[in-house]
C-alpha cells in the first residue's frame, strides 16, 4: 500500500473536493504541514489572525468568551474569518487531540482564492455560517 500524498490528504478534505489534481498540487504548494500536541493553541480570540489551518488529523476546540462552543476533525478548517475580515481572531481554537494540519500564511491563503473561486465561495458560506454560530453563543 502506497501512502498518501499531500494532494491525496487534501482531495479528502470538503472545502478542496472537486478540484483538479493541479489545483491541489497547487495549493498543496503554498502549504506548510505542522504537527501540533495535545493543548497546544492553534488561534487566541482577541489576536490578530495571521494564519488560514486545515486541520487533517485529530481533533481541535473552538471557544468563544471562554465557553466551548464546538469540537470538530479532520477536514475542518479555522481563520478564515481573521484573513478575509482583517479582525482579530474570533475564537480560541486548541488541539484537543494530537493534530496533523496544513497551514497558510495571509500572502499563501490570497494566492489559494485566485487560483480557485469556487474555494473561495465556500470559505464565505461557512464564514457566515460560523459567525451566525458565535452569536447564538453570545446570547
Amino acid at each position: 500500500m502506497t501512502a498518501k500524498t499531500r494532494e491525496d490528504k487534501l482531495a479528502e478534505v470538503p472545502l478542496f473536493q472537486g478540484l483538479s489534481h493541479k489545483q491541489l498540487r497547487e495549493i498543496s504548494g503554498l502549504m506548510t504541514e505542522v504537527n501540533l500536541k495535545a493543548g497546544k493553541v492553534l488561534t487566541r480570540e482577541g489576536s490578530l489572525g495571521q494564519e488560514f489551518i486545515v486541520v487533517l488529523d485529530g481533533e481541535i476546540e473552538i471557544s468563544h468568551g471562554g465557553k466551548p462552543v464546538a469540537t470538530r476533525g479532520a477536514g475542518t478548517y479555522v481563520g478564515e474569518i481573521a484573513l478575509l475580515d482583517n479582525r482579530p481572531r474570533t475564537a480560541t481554537v486548541t488541539a484537543k487531540t494530537d493534530v496533523v494540519a496544513e497551514v497558510l500564511d495571509r500572502r499563501e491563503f490570497t494566492a489559494m482564492l485566485e487560483k480557485s473561486p469556487d474555494i473561495c465561495n465556500q470559505i464565505m458560506a461557512t464564514m457566515a455560517q460560523r459567525l451566525a454560530e458565535l452569536e447564538d453563543a453570545d446570547s
